[in-house]
């Protein structure tokens, strides 16, 4: 998903026969990876390229995939396995869903988690709503029942020229809150795209995140930067958008434990 992941991104999508009806694949680079708001590499350094890529399968209205980003912790990859059903009803786009984040190699599981979704969408806009059901979120303990809440818009401004804005709440439980001393953020992201025909487009945004004081530098706002991302064969993750034009911008342990080690995963 996500999944809004990058300041400034050059996309290019190469249609074509696709491998199988419904099939489709994408793959980019950008210059730093955000989800939710957070770094997903080091916190210190404003341009750490990485690596994505996925494939997705639709048909009537049902939907499976996966996406795949290098990052900065664990074991320096992030694989996300997600399905799920839209459509539409009395003119509101709705989807429904269950994203699984997998982090592979030796002790990188802690970070593994799986969220059911659910988004409404009505002409320029998206509501979100996104709940884990793993016992820890992204490796903060006691995290089952975490929400995160998503709203977002996309304008177009004139013919190949869209406006992107997104805001969205991260809601920790009080026992994640209690052990680890986190606390409650606020996302959002600032950004337009261009769109220059044949699957090519163009994009730049602000992105960022509150509560710099508790978080620290991983929810550091990022301006514009030089990157490129690419989708082959289709369009972009459909539970992504790549968490996608909306998120999956970013981020993603006992006591002052688990809250040190959340930190070295953003900054790792």
């Amino acid at each position: 998903m996500k999944k809004s992941i990058l300041a400034f991104a050059a996309l290019a999508v190469f249609t074509g026969a696709a491998f199988a009806d419904g099939l489709s694949a994408n793959v980019s680079v950008v210059s730093k990876y955000k989800y939710r708001g957070q770094d997903q590499s080091d916190p210190l350094k404003s341009a750490v390229p990485a690596i994505q890529g996925g494939f997705d399968y639709a048909n009537s209205g049902f939907y499976a995939g996966n996406w795949n980003s290098s990052v900065g912790f664990g074991g320096g990859t992030e694989m996300d396995f997600y399905g799920g059903y839209k459509g539409e009803a009395a003119g509101l786009g709705y989807d429904v869903g269950v994203l699984k984040y997998y982090y592979p190699g030796t002790g990188a599981g802690v970070f593994n988690t799986t969220e059911l979704y659910g988004a409404v969408s009505y002409s320029i806009l998206s509501l979100k709503y996104s709940h884990t059901v793993s016992d820890k979120y992204f490796g903060i303990p006691e995290g089952k029942g975490t929400g995160y809440l998503d709203l977002s818009a996309n304008y177009e401004v004139m013919k190949g020229v869209t406006l992107n804005a997104h805001v969205g709440l991260t809601r920790l439980t009080s026992d994640s809150k209690s052990l680890t001393g986190l606390v409650n953020y606020t996302d959002y992201k600032l950004g337009a795209t261009y769109d220059f025909g044949d699957g090519l487009t163009l994009s730049g945004a602000y992105v960022g995140a509150n509560k710099k004081n508790v978080w620290g530098d991983i929810n550091k706002g990022r301006p514009g930067r030089g990157a490129v991302q690419g989708d082959v064969i289709g369009a972009a993750p459909a539970a992504r958008v790549p968490h996608s034009t909306a998120e999956r911008g970013e981020s993603h342990e006992d006591g002052d434990r688990d809250r040190q080690a959340v930190q070295a995963r953003r900054s790792a």
